[in-house]
C-alpha cells in the first residue's frame, strides 16, 4: 500500500495544475454541500420549532368548572394527534398581556383578569389534522371559540394556510435534495475527467507495466488511491470552510432567531452535528472516488 501511495502522491506531484483544479472544484463542492447540510438541518429545526408551538387556542367559557376543564384536558392530551396541552388560567393571561404592553404600563393597569378567558393551548403532531382538531374543539360544551396562530386571514383561508405550510416543508426537502445531487454529479464527472486525463498521460508507463506482466490491480491501485487523496482534501477544505464560517456567524444567528434553535447550543452537539456532517461527506467521497476512478480506467481500456 505504501509504495502504491508513493506513486499516487508522485503522480500529483508531477502534474500539480491538474490536481489543484480537481481538488479545487472538489472543495467547491463539499462546501456547498456542507452549507446545504447545515441548511436543511437548521430548516427542519424551525420548522419542528413552529410545529410545535401552540397551534390551537381553545377559549373557554366563564362558566366551565375546575372538573369539566381537567376532564377536557385529559381528553386531549390522551389524543395522539395533540402534543403539549397547556391551561392558561384568567391570571396567567393577564401577565402574558402585560408583557406584551410592557412599553405601556397604562394599558396593563386598566384591564383586570376577569376580562380574559381561560384557554387550552396545544399543537399538532401534524399540521394536516388541523380543520378536524379546531372542528372536535369547537363542539366541546364549556369552549367559546377557537383560534388557529397559524390563520392570518381568518378560519376561511385554515386549509389553505396549512396547504402552504405542508409545501413549505416539501419544496425545502427536494430543493436540497436535488441541489444535493446535483453536486454530486457534477463531482463524479469532474473526477472521471480529471482521471481520464491523468491515465491518458500516463499511457506509455501502463504499456510498459502490461508488458511486464504487472496486474491490473497493480496498475489501478495507483489511480484509485490518488481518485480517493482528491476526494479527501476536497472533503475537508470544503468542511472546514464552511465550520469556520458557521462558528463565525453562529453569535449573529443565535442572537437573531432568538429561541428558535437554529444551531445547536450545547458545543457538544454542535460539534457532533459537523462531525455526523463530515463522517457522511467522507463515505460519499470515498464512494465517488472508487466508483469514479473504475469508470475511467474501464473507459482507458475501451479505448484502447
Amino acid at each position: 500500500m505504501n509504495f502504491h501511495l508513493k506513486m499516487a502522491l508522485n503522480s500529483l506531484k508531477r502534474f500539480p495544475f491538474q490536481a489543484l483544479a480537481a481538488i479545487f472544484l472538489l472543495t467547491v463542492t463539499f462546501l456547498v454541500v456542507t452549507i446545504l447540510s447545515v441548511v436543511s438541518y437548521s430548516s427542519s429545526k424551525v420548522i419542528k420549532y413552529f410545529e410545535t408551538r401552540p397551534q390551537v387556542i381553545a377559549f373557554l367559557k366563564d362558566s366551565a368548572t375546575t372538573e369539566t376543564i381537567s376532564a377536557l384536558q385529559h381528553k386531549l392530551q390522551n389524543d395522539i394527534r395533540i402534543k403539549e396541552v397547556k391551561y392558561v388560567s384568567k391570571e396567567e393571561a393577564l401577565s402574558i398581556y402585560k408583557d406584551a404592553t410592557s412599553d405601556n404600563p397604562l394599558l396593563g393597569e386598566l384591564v383586570n383578569p376577569s376580562i380574559f378567558p381561560a384557554s387550552l393551548e396545544f399543537s399538532l403532531s401534524d399540521l394536516s389534522y388541523a380543520q378536524d382538531v379546531i372542528e372536535e374543539a369547537k363542539s366541546e360544551g364549556i369552549v367559546d371559540s377557537v383560534g388557529f396562530t397559524a390563520s392570518l386571514g381568518g378560519e376561511k383561508s385554515l386549509g389553505d394556510v396549512v396547504e402552504r405550510l405542508r409545501k413549505i416543508t416539501l419544496y425545502l426537502k427536494l430543493g436540497g435534495g436535488f441541489f444535493t445531487l446535483l453536486l454530486v454529479g457534477t463531482s463524479f464527472l469532474i473526477l472521471v475527467v480529471t482521471l481520464g486525463m491523468r491515465i491518458a498521460s500516463r499511457k506509455g508507463e501502463i504499456e510498459i507495466l502490461n508488458l511486464i506482466g504487472a496486474k491490473k490491480s497493480f496498475i489501478r491501485k495507483p489511480i484509485i488511491i490518488e481518485s480517493i487523496i482528491y476526494v479527501l482534501i476536497g472533503v475537508i477544505l470544503g468542511w472546514l470552510m464552511t465550520l469556520i464560517a458557521i462558528l463565525y456567524l453562529a453569535p449573529s444567528a443565535v442572537n437573531y432567531f432568538g429561541e428558535i434553535p437554529v444551531l445547536p447550543r450545547d458545543p457538544l452537539l454542535f460539534f457532533s452535528l459537523f462531525g455526523i456532517i463530515l463522517l457522511g461527506e467522507i463515505g460519499a467521497g470515498i464512494l465517488l472516488a472508487t466508483v469514479g476512478s473504475n469508470l475511467a480506467l474501464s473507459r482507458a481500456g475501451r479505448k484502447k
